[in-house]
């Protein structure tokens, strides 16, 4: 697959502002100064209160320390995060020690570290946090103060119950670490992609602008060189018949004339009725995204089943071009000899095939071709591929994705046992039929 150079690879941390982490800890704090409150006050039951908020108390100092030493937009390294999800685990799990280990219905809260760290943090650093909660979980099977209740009629736990929540929140912190950290990583990956995508194309997209840009430059050079011409024009009028001076003024009109006449052009430019740039029918577009990558050993062939009427039209656009390029590209690096590009048209739907006669996709690739990050060419710098570049996998990705937002649908599939990858993309016929014809002058684009 083909690389994209200059963009980066995905990420597996980005950083959160301190305020967020300070406020999930303000909200902690609340929480539990309100739980520890009511079950001391309005239940009556007997608890550790001082030591319970004095716990309370550290949380909030260290969330006021934090703010007043790093400021609430600072973003805190990967490193620097986690510590502040472990000391907030570590405190939670003090506050259930005195206050009756899993038997007390809020250890429920130990899963809520493990979710935060498993949604912003590295994989590594979740996996070690998922580890102390753990950890945690199972010194406070063992070791607790009783649950605070009335001192007349004490609560037991069976001990198998007690082994039953101690395994249900393993499996918790099992289950929420392995699961949010995928999900959470397939987003990022796809953000990533598709902002590399978005970069790419305001790449060629700036080409496109230099018309607007031309247009621009010849509308505020206008008035200067007409008041250049209209000068020169009083100017022959005295000016001595034969003169050297006669000479330079006709110059000069001559030469504003001249401005004028291209300045004309740049106004004008992609505005002409057969401007082949605005729409082009499809098998010139292919001819044209195909020219760059003949003439390096490999012939590109071209075949059109003309089953209903002349060429589609489409409408030219960055995305339209750099896809159908990328995917072109790659058959070429791919094949052995030859790339052939079939295209065929009904009353319904309109397609194109590159095919290549090289080795194929991989077979284990295939069901996630498009899929950003994946690719079959890894650089290997102690191998025979070291000078080669060693693709990021999201060429195929960026093609799809620009392709698809034109209205088609890819396929990819290998058409012979020995290979002979294929890429088939499809539109539907309604949707480029709805584009006005070159030289129609009630095209606007």
């Amino acid at each position: 697959m083909n690389h994209a150079d200059g963009l980066p690879l995905p990420s597996t941390w980005r950083p959160l502002r301190l305020q967020t982490l300070v406020l999930i800890r303000w909200l902690a704090v609340g929480g539990q100064a309100i739980g520890v409150l009511f079950v001391a006050f309005g239940l009556g039951f007997p608890l550790p209160l001082f030591e319970c908020l004095a716990l309370i108390a550290v949380s909030a100092g260290v969330n006021v320390w934090l703010v007043l030493r790093f400021g609430a937009a600072f973003r805190p390294s990967s490193l620097f995060a986690a510590g502040q999800i472990v000391f907030d685990l570590a405190q939670l799990g003090c506050l259930l020690a005195l206050t009756g280990g899993l038997q007390n219905p809020f250890s429920l809260l130990i899963l809520a570290p493990v979710s935060v760290s498993a949604t912003t943090l590295p994989q590594r650093a979740t996996f070690a946090i998922a580890f102390l909660a753990v950890v945690i979980a199972s010194v406070l099977a063992v070791w607790h103060l009783p649950l605070p209740w009335t001192p007349d009629d004490p609560i037991v736990f069976n001990r198998i119950y007690v082994i039953g929540i101690w395994v249900s929140i393993v499996c918790g912190v099992v289950f929420v670490s392995a699961y949010t950290t995928r999900v959470a990583h397939d987003a990022r990956q796809i953000a990533d992609a598709l902002a590399a995508t978005e970069l790419a194309l305001s790449h060629k997209e700036q080409l496109s602008a230099l018309d607007g840009l031309a247009a621009a430059a010849a509308h505020e050079l206008g008035t200067p060189l007409s008041t250049i011409a209209l000068a020169a024009k009083e100017m022959r009028a005295e000016a001595p018949p034969g003169s050297d001076l006669a000479s330079d003024v006709e110059l000069i009109i001559a030469q504003a004339a001249r401005c004028r006449a291209i300045l004309a052009k740049l106004r004008n430019l992609g505005n002409e009725d057969d401007d082949p740039f605005a729409a082009v029918p499809l098998t010139d577009l292919l001819s044209e995204v195909a020219r760059p990558h003949e003439g390096h050993g490999k012939a590109i062939l071209f075949y059109s089943e003309r089953s209903a009427g002349d060429p589609p039209v489409f409408a030219r656009s960055v995305g339209l071009l750099y896809g159908l390029g990328n995917l072109i590209e790659n058959a070429a690096d791919f094949a052995r000899q030859t790339v052939r590009i079939d295209a065929a048209w009904d009353l319904e739907s309109i397609s194109v095939s590159i095919t290549d006669d090289g080795p194929g996709f991989a077979p284990e690739l295939i069901a996630r071709l498009g899929e950003p990050y994946l690719t079959s060419r890894p650089r290997d710098p102690q191998g025979p591929d070291a000078s080669s570049p060693g693709g990021l996998g999201l060429g195929v990705f960026i093609a799809k994705t620009l392709l698809e937002r034109t209205g088609a649908r890819l396929a990819f599939h290998n058409i012979a046992p020995e290979g002979h990858a294929q890429v088939r993309i499809v539109w539907p016929r309604p949707a480029i039929e709805a584009i006005p014809a070159i030289g129609d002058p009630s095209r606007r684009l």
